[in-house]
């Protein structure tokens, strides 16, 4: 067993995955309003992962021309009701008429009220404040953009910063726990991270609100291992076999069969058992095939 962990650790770092990335800009813009978004849902009952998904959107994160000189991170036009400060911009027609703010914050509460007193928005107030889902495809339904993938923007927005964690009860204390958290990806439709140096599977799963026996045995590691920084850690169980049209991978130099069974969200056993191998026969030589499935 021992040169087996050998194998093991000699491939940790090995592992590479392509996923989704988070931009840092959009990460300031949640880190600065959030708190702002959680007040609105506790007045007005507009989840906070929607404010902040469509202020992302809406504003390029705050980037906008419109948020920058007129702080209007929504994009509400004037409406034939409105009389306060407004400014002039292109939209669907040239020189469209937009409501402008004094600050970002008066735009935040401008933007509940405008959901909350619209009868068009009234169906949304009727579902689970939890239900991003429902809410992004009622908002696409009730005409808040003309984008057709409007509401598919915004799931993918608050699935990849995990804004939904805003909608619980916690949500915010949760953020101020842990002010840097790990960025999480999807890769072979499984959930993981990439450990930092003195991370622990107590770490993580307290992040993720998994049992640290999980973390462990999730990602087959032993008891006592202690992350280096840059090893892949999967918070959901691997598969038995490869997924995502994945058949086979040819060896490459410093690969384990522990670095390709991370590399490819692959159970260690059933990696070795779909090639005809016992756990002590190590990596194939370099160039040969590893079959995943």
């Amino acid at each position: 067993m021992r040169h087996i962990f050998f194998f093991l650790l000699a491939g940790l770092m090995a592992c590479s995955l392509p996923a989704q990335k988070r931009s840092k800009a959009y990460e300031d813009y949640i880190h600065k309003y959030r708190k702002i978004a959680v007040d609105e849902m506790k007045r007005y009952r507009v989840p906070a992962s929607i404010t902040l998904a469509q202020g992302l959107l809406e504003s390029g994160a705050g980037k906008s021309q419109l948020a920058r000189k007129s702080n209007n991170h929504f994009g509400i036009k004037c409406g034939r009701y409105w009389d306060g400060r407004t400014v002039r911009a292109n939209d669907d027609a040239p020189n469209e008429c937009f409501r402008a703010y004094r600050h970002p914050k008066d735009s935040y509460r401008d933007h509940s009220k405008f959901l909350r007193g619209g009868s068009r928005y009234a169906f949304l107030f009727k579902l689970k404040i939890t239900d991003y889902k429902g809410w992004a495809k009622g908002l696409k339904k009730a005409g808040y953009a003309t984008d057709p993938k409007y509401a598919s923007r915004l799931i993918s927005i608050i699935e990849l910063y995990d804004l939904d964690r805003y909608d619980k009860k916690g949500g915010l204390k949760w953020a101020e726990e842990f002010p840097n958290p790990h960025q999480p990806y999807i890769a072979n439709d499984l959930l993981y991270v990439v450990a930092r140096e003195g991370d622990t599977f107590k770490s993580i799963g307290k992040e993720f609100d998994i049992k640290k026996k999980k973390v462990r045995t999730y990602n087959e590691l032993p008891k006592g291992y202690e992350f280096k920084g840059g090893e892949i850690v999967y918070l959901e169980e691997k598969h038995k076999r490869g997924v995502d049209g994945f058949v086979s991978y040819v060896v490459r130099p410093g690969d384990s069969m522990y670095s390709i069974s991370q590399k490819f969200g692959v159970k260690l056993k059933n990696l070795y058992k779909l090639n005809g191998l016992d756990e002590g026969d190590g990596v194939p030589p370099v160039g040969s095939i590893v079959w995943l499935q």
